[in-house]
């Protein structure tokens, strides 16, 4: 094999390092704003169901400040009535305690419901912020792991980039240009063997005479197809 060959073989393998360690990294800001978008869910079901709370006790104050009103009415026409020699008067008097009291009933009906859908709402709320804090205390480790292993990755990456930039200053010039060039476009896999009489890149059939050419091993040879770097051992 040719000691070129060699060369791009052990740069390919850093190369596939350094994608992958770059891929995981890329993707962390990701993640990190998925876990953000999910503590942010829980917390605002939480508010929601506290702001419904806060709505549903308001309410009940309104109806009993209402029931205190029309009750305090009742005691003002009752006043009234004891005092109205006018049998009219009289008459409309009682028309109007009815009335309001069967009004009053109406608004007691009301605080029944009232109280039982604020009876659910209180349950619906500690469940909301259990399962909130829960999330938190969940998503806050998980968002520790990711910062300590992005951490890491950025420790590896160094390190492969100046294995990588050590390895890279003993290749020709050109042919690491040729190569760079490669790996910006096809990726990882762009010093391959030769799988029969087939490219192992794009795995097309290889013209007679470059495979007679990577066989030899004299020079680098080229997929005139792909323009993937081929190279030829006995094993193959």
């Amino acid at each position: 094999m040719l000691p070129v060959i060699e060369q791009l073989l052990v740069l390919q393998d850093r190369d596939r390092n350094r994608l992958r360690l770059q891929g995981e990294l890329s993707g962390i800001p990701q993640q990190r704003k998925y876990l953000e978008s999910k503590l942010a869910q829980a917390a605002a079901a939480a508010e929601q169901r506290k702001q419904r709370l806060m709505h549903l006790e308001s309410e009940r104050k309104r109806l009993e400040l209402e029931v205190k009103t029309k009750e305090d009415f009742i005691r003002k026409i009752e006043t009234q009535q004891g005092t109205t020699k006018n049998n009219d008067e009289y008459k409309r008097c009682t028309h109007q305690i009815e009335t309001t009291r069967t009004e009053i009933s109406g608004i007691e009906d009301q605080q029944l419901v009232l109280m039982e859908q604020t009876e659910a709402a209180a349950k619906e709320l500690a469940e909301a912020d259990k399962v909130a804090a829960e999330e938190k205390s969940l998503i806050q480790k998980q968002v520790a792991d990711m910062n300590a292993r992005e951490g890491n990755l950025k420790v590896d990456l160094e390190r492969v980039l100046a294995d990588h930039a050590k390895l890279a200053a003993g290749v020709d010039p050109g042919i690491l240009a040729r190569y760079s060039r490669l790996i910006d476009k096809r990726g990882d896999n762009v010093v391959v063997g030769v799988a029969g009489v087939s490219c192992g890149g794009c795995h097309m059939k290889l013209p007679q005479q470059v495979f007679v050419e990577a066989k030899a091993q004299k020079d680098l040879v080229y997929c005139p197809n792909c323009t993937r770097i081929l190279f030829y051992s006995r094993d193959m």
